[in-house]
């Protein structure tokens, strides 16, 4: 499997996308290789952006990116 990043965005997409299609009975694996990636992809990103919006998630990328401005005088 070709190794590709992901924005956030997309992630919270990819998820969302997946989740659907469990509740309408696939396992988590084969919703995993439906949104094209691995199961354990899927558990790591359902950790990380699972309860988030795409809002939260832009608001959280501009706090880092002022945090490193800030570290670096």
């Amino acid at each position: 499997m070709v190794r590709r990043s992901y924005r956030p965005e997309q992630i919270i997409q990819k998820v969302r996308e997946a989740e659907v299609l469990v509740s309408e009975g696939s396992t988590i694996g084969e919703a995993a290789r439906k949104i094209g990636v691995t199961e354990q992809t899927y558990y790591r990103w359902r950790r990380e952006y699972g309860g988030m919006r795409i809002e939260q998630v832009k608001r959280l990328r501009r706090t880092l990116r002022r945090r490193i401005a800030v570290s670096r005088g």
